[in-house]
C-alpha cells in the first residue's frame, strides 16, 4: 500500500469520530477540553460557530457523535457529549460580543427566507455578515420553527430558544413574523436575488381506519397538538389517553399530555420496542414519567359509541424474518386488544407540505411530491430557489438542518457572486504539537475507565405539575469537568516520521491497545489488515501506512483502535512519534475558495 497522505484534510477529520458524525462537524474535543479548563465561553463559541444552537442543542439534539465516541472502545458508555454543550451554554459570560457586529456595510444582495427554522436561521446568521438583506417569512409570531412548535418546554425552556434565536435577529434581520407566505410565484415577482425555503415538515400524517372521522373530535394529529400546546391554544387533555407511533414526537406527546391532565397515559407501537425510532433516553424519561410503551400493536379501529370515542381497538403482531431476512410484522391470531382512551394522539410521522408552490412555475418535483434538490449545493431546478432543513429532504433533526443551512448560504452567496456553486470553499485545518516536554503533553492524556455521570433531573411530582418546568438540571461545574476528563482526545494525533525512526519497537510494545505493528508492506489492504500485531477488522477506520523504512517494513497502526493516550510518544527515544492536535472547522459562506 501507499504511505498514507495526512496532509489530506479528510484523513485525520475521519479520525476524530464524534465530529465527523456530527452533520455540522462541530469540533468536540476541542471545546470539551475548554469546560475542562473552565473556559465556558470560548466552548460556547466554538459552539455556535459550528452548530448556531449551543444551548437547544445541548438540551435537544438526536447526538449522532455520541455513538461514534472513541470512549465506547473503553467502556460501554460514550462521553455525554450533547450535555457537555449544554454545560458551556448555561455558564458562558457575555458571547454576544464575540459575536459579528452589526450594522453591516450593504453588498446590494437581497435575500428571501421562508420559515424562521434552524436551517433559514443558519442561513441568515451567515448571510448577514456579509451585507445582505435578509428578509425571513413565517406564519408564526416568533422565530424558531419547529424547535418552539414541537419541543416541549419541560425539554427546552422558551427563555434558552429566545436568547439563542434573538443573537441571530440582532444581526439586523428583517422579519416578518404572522406572514404566512401563500404563493412562491409572487416571491419571486419581488426584487430578491435568492430565495431560501426552510419550511420544515409541517404536516403530520394521519391514520385513516375505521372510526377515525367519527370520533374526530377527540383524535389529534401529533405535531398540530404540540404547536397548540405551546402556543398556549390547547391546555388540557382527557384522563386517559392513547399515543399512537414511536418516535421523538411520540414521547413529546406522551409526555406533555401528562402535564395537560392526562392520568393514564400508553404508548402504542407497532414495531418490537428495540426497533421504535425514538431515542433511547427519550424512552427512558417516558417510562419514568409512569408511561407505559405497549409494542408490537396494530391500529383497527377507532371505538366511537353515540359519536364519542371509547378508546381503539389493536391487532397484536410479532416479527419474523422472511426468507430474505427482511422484518415482517405478522399477525399472532389472538382476540383483538380494546385499550380506552378519551383523546387519541396521532404521530406516526410528518410530511412535506407545497401547496404554495405554483406547479406552473416549473420547479422539478419528485414522485414523493418533494422538490428535486441538489445534496451539495441545496438549488432546486428555479436557480434561484434553494432549500434546506426538513423541507429539502424530509424530516430528520435539529443538527442536519443547521448543517444544511451552512451549505445552502455557501451556495446562496456563490450564486449572487456568479461563481461556480460547486467550487466549495475548503475547510480550515491546523495541526500543532502538544509537545512541553520529553515527556509532557499540552493536554490531559490519561485514559482512566471512568463511568458516564448521570444527569440530575428534577422531582417528578414537581415536573408532572408545570409543563414549563425544565426536567433535566444539567451538569453543575464538577460533574461537568469529571465528565469532560472522560474525553479521550481523538483530535491529537500520532504524527509518525520515517527518518527518525530507529525500528527499535518500543512503540509497539507499550501501545495499550495492540495498534502498531511493524511488518512488510502488502499490495492488497485486506492482506495488510490480517497480518497486523492485531488484525484491523473495523473497515470504516483506515490504516496509517508509513513510507519504507531501512529494513524495508512499513509502520501501520490501526486508527480505529487507538485511544491517543500519548504512550507511543513518550516512548520513542528518538521522538519519531509525536502528537499533534488537529483542528478542522468547516468554512462558512464568503470564505475564500480553494
Amino acid at each position: 500500500m501507499k504511505p498514507t497522505d495526512i496532509k489530506n484534510p479528510e484523513y485525520f477529520h475521519k479520525v476524530v469520530d464524534c465530529q465527523y458524525a456530527c452533520p455540522a462537524h462541530t469540533p468536540v474535543p476541542e471545546y470539551i477540553r475548554l469546560i475542562a479548563q473552565e473556559k465556558y465561553t470560548e466552548a460556547y463559541m466554538i459552539n455556535w460557530d459550528s452548530n448556531v444552537f449551543p444551548g437547544v442543542l445541548g438540551r435537544t439534539c438526536d447526538r449522532p457523535c455520541e455513538p461514534a465516541c472513541r470512549r465506547g472502545r473503553v467502556e460501554e458508555e460514550p462521553v455525554a457529549i450533547c450535555r457537555l454543550k449544554r454545560v458551556a451554554a448555561d455558564n458562558k459570560g457575555d458571547v454576544k460580543k464575540l459575536m459579528p457586529q452589526g450594522p453591516f456595510t450593504p453588498n446590494g444582495k437581497k435575500i428571501a427566507l421562508i420559515g424562521a427554522g434552524p436551517a433559514s436561521l443558519t442561513v441568515a446568521r451567515d448571510l448577514a455578515p456579509l451585507g445582505y438583506e435578509i428578509h425571513l417569512f413565517d406564519e408564526q409570531n416568533l422565530g424558531g420553527g419547529f424547535m418552539r412548535s414541537q419541543i416541549p418546554s419541560f425539554r427546552l425552556p422558551e427563555t434558552v430558544l429566545n436568547e439563542e434565536v434573538n443573537y441571530i435577529l440582532d444581526l439586523g434581520i428583517h422579519t416578518h413574523f404572522k406572514h404566512y407566505v401563500s404563493s412562491l410565484k409572487e416571491l419571486l415577482e419581488q426584487p430578491y436575488d435568492a430565495i431560501f425555503v426552510g419550511t420544515g415538515a409541517p404536516r403530520g400524517r394521519d391514520l385513516k381506519i375505521p372510526g377515525r372521522d367519527e370520533g374526530a373530535a377527540n383524535i389529534h394529529i401529533g405535531i398540530n397538538w404540540l404547536s397548540n400546546v405551546a402556543f398556549e391554544h390547547t391546555h388540557t387533555i382527557g384522563k386517559k389517553v392513547i399515543v399512537l407511533g414511536g418516535g421523538n414526537t411520540a414521547m413529546d406527546c406522551c409526555r406533555t399530555a401528562r402535564r395537560l391532565g392526562g392520568e393514564e397515559v400508553k404508548v402504542v407501537v407497532r414495531s418490537p420496542f428495540a426497533e421504535m425510532k425514538a431515542s433511547p433516553w427519550e424512552k427512558e424519561d417516558a417510562m419514568h414519567e409512569d408511561i407505559p410503551i405497549i409494542d408490537n400493536h396494530v391500529p383497527v379501529r377507532f371505538v366511537v359509541e353515540d359519536g364519542k370515542l371509547k378508546g381503539m381497538e389493536f391487532e397484536k403482531v410479532k416479527a419474523v424474518l422472511d426468507e430474505k431476512g427482511k422484518r415482517q410484522l405478522v399477525p399472532t391470531g389472538e382476540d383483538l386488544v380494546f385499550i380506552e382512551a378519551d383523546d387519541v394522539l396521532v404521530a406516526i410521522g410528518q410530511e412535506n407540505s407545497f401547496p404554495w408552490i405554483e406547479r406552473e412555475l416549473g420547479m422539478a418535483f419528485n414522485q414523493w411530491d418533494m422538490p428535486v434538490v441538489d445534496e451539495v449545493t441545496y438549488q432546486s431546478s428555479i436557480a434561484k430557489i434553494f432549500f434546506g432543513g426538513d423541507a429539502a429532504f424530509g424530516p430528520k433533526n435539529v443538527i442536519t438542518a443547521v448543517a444544511q443551512g451552512h451549505q445552502a448560504a455557501i451556495s446562496i452567496d456563490l450564486f449572487c457572486q456568479d461563481k461556480s456553486l460547486l467550487e466549495r470553499p475548503s475547510p480550515f485545518v491546523n495541526l500543532v504539537s502538544m509537545k512541553m516536554g520529553i515527556h509532557e503533553w499540552a493536554y490531559d492524556s490519561e485514559v482512566w475507565t471512568d463511568t458516564r455521570y448521570a444527569v440530575p433531573q428534577a422531582e417528578k411530582t414537581q415536573t408532572l405539575k408545570d409543563r414549563k418546568k425544565e426536567v433535566e438540571l444539567g451538569y453543575d461545574g464538577l460533574t461537568g469537568y469529571k465528565e469532560a476528563e472522560r474525553c479521550l482526545n481523538c483530535d491529537v494525533q500520532t504524527i509518525f516520521t520515517e527518518s527518525k525512526c530507529i525500528e527499535c519497537d518500543a512503540c509497539m510494545d507499550i501501545c495499550p491497545t495492540s495498534c502498531i505493528t511493524f511488518t512488510e508492506n502488502r499490495e492488497d489492504e485486506m492482506d495488510l489488515r490480517n497480518i497486523l500485531k492485531v488484525p484491523a477488522t473495523n473497515l470504516t477506520q483506515d490504516l496509517y501506512v508509513s513510507d519504507i523504512l531501512p529494513t524495508k517494513k512499513v509502520m501501520v497502526k490501526d486508527e480505529n483502535v487507538c485511544v491517543h493516550c500519548g504512550l507511543c510518544a513518550e516512548r520513542c527515544p528518538t521522538s519519531a512519534w509525536d502528537m499533534q492536535k488537529f483542528f478542522y472547522n468547516t468554512t462558512k459562506a464568503g470564505k475564500t475558495c480553494h
